[in-house]
């Protein structure tokens, strides 16, 4: 997985709609209070910190691969306030773990990374046998709107010399690409569906935000004297087809792959 320059202060500035989920998707996880829970891609910290809470009896490490991420996770939430909490600098696709875990947890990551069968083979490795996973990420069809004016905008005159050669980045799949490759690496599905979900930014700004600090693969491409510019037509062209609500809110149409399984036995 290619690890990206964040801005990890920008990022919790503009995260909160992925907050926002993460929270949704953590009532889903019903957790009892003794569970040993691992996060990936746990970003910032701040859900994984919602869940050291919860786990009274329990514990939980957040594993991220930008090491800003983790260095500003260490900081908000540090082991002296919370000590059955941990963060670990791991790349997802070459967890470091052996059954150690009984839930694994993991929202709004993994569809930075194309090739899941490595990163559910980890998964599956740090649990426990009989231990429960609930991920949730960009599925087939997310962002399609936004990406249909990157893509136009990275073949045109002013923006094409710095797209050359790039491969899109992400894996967004369907749950009938997703559920062999969970069977393959050692669970039992429970639920893979696709889940369309309307993501509500404040305005342009809101909206500038998000893409500044989310869609790193494509404004990294950019040269940091250009960035701005390129941001600014990005949200112009979006707005054109895709303008403000009444309330001054922009809106962009999302599709989440949820995942729930067991690990089986043997």
């Amino acid at each position: 997985m290619k690890s990206y320059q964040w801005d990890a202060r920008d990022y919790e500035k503009n995260s909160s709609q992925q907050q926002q989920w993460a929270q949704e998707l953590l009532r889903k996880l019903d957790l009892r209070g003794d569970e040993i829970l691992l996060d990936v891609g746990c970003g910032d910290g701040k859900i994984t910190a919602e869940m050291a809470a919860l786990l009274t009896d329990g514990s939980v490490v957040g594993v991220d691969l930008s090491e800003e991420m983790i260095a500003l996770a260490r900081q908000r939430f540090p082991d002296t306030a919370y000590p059955n909490l941990h963060f670990e600098h791991a790349d997802a696709a070459n967890l470091p773990f052996e059954a150690e875990f009984t839930v694994v947890f993991s929202n709004a990551a993994l569809h930075w990374i194309r090739d899941h069968r490595p990163v559910l083979t980890g998964i599956a490795r740090s649990l426990k046998t009989g231990g429960r996973i609930l991920l949730q990420m960009g599925g087939k069809g997310n962002a399609a709107e936004i990406i249909a004016v990157l893509e136009s905008m990275s073949r045109s005159d002013d923006w094409s010399e710095y797209f050359k050669y790039f491969d899109f980045p992400y894996g967004f799949y369907s749950p009938a690409e997703y559920t062999p490759w969970l069977i393959a690496a050692g669970f039992n599905p429970l639920r893979v569906e696709l889940i369309p979900k309307d993501m509500v930014h404040a305005g342009r700004a809101g909206l500038q935000g998000w893409l500044r600090t989310a869609w790193l693969p494509y404004t990294q491409r950019v040269p940091e004297i250009h960035r701005q510019r390129f941001l600014d037509e990005l949200v112009e062209r979006y707005l054109v087809d895709h303008p403000l609500d009444k309330q001054g809110r922009a809106h962009v149409q999302m599709s989440r792959l949820e995942v729930e399984a067991i690990k089986r036995e043997g």
